[in-house]
């Protein structure tokens, strides 16, 4: 899309078309980056990490609620076979491997659902991914963010 470039006070400027600023998730009062590349949306803050985690815990309790750990397990052990080959691997992947080939449902769901240190930390790297519609995980988001 071509924009023109018009006077706007002693300034020159460019109107950006609602449609444009809406598919953006901007609108009047926000701030865009300008840089040499172009211009674009300010890069939205993470959420804190309290609340980071309990969307993490959200989107493992909609897993859980939804497959059963034979399903849960399966990505489980699918994702990390990809990640591995990929050399995209974290130490948090061992411990999972081992939870996933161990077959304990209490520790598989104690791990995604539980609210101590050891569970924490491991949602941060979690590997069950890709089971949910990304519609559910999106609505998930936009809740943890509101």
């Amino acid at each position: 899309m071509k924009v023109d470039i018009r006077p706007i006070g002693n300034s020159l400027g460019v109107i950006l078309p609602k449609p444009v600023l809406k598919s953006w998730g901007v609108g009047e009062g926000d701030q865009l980056e300008l840089t040499d590349k172009g211009l674009r949306p300010s890069r939205k803050r993470g959420l804190a990490p309290g609340k980071l985690d309990e969307l993490k815990r959200s989107i493992a309790l909609a897993v859980v609620r939804d497959f059963v750990p034979a399903q849960i397990r399966a990505q489980i052990l699918a994702n990390l076979f990809r990640w591995r080959k990929q050399d995209a691997w974290v130490s948090a992947y061992d411990e999972w491997h081992d939870i996933a080939v161990r077959g304990d449902d209490g520790e598989l769901f104690a791990m995604m659902l539980g609210r101590d240190d050891n569970a924490t930390r491991l949602r941060e790297s979690m590997p069950f991914v890709g089971l949910l519609p990304q519609a559910e995980v999106r609505r998930l988001h936009e809740e943890a963010s509101a």
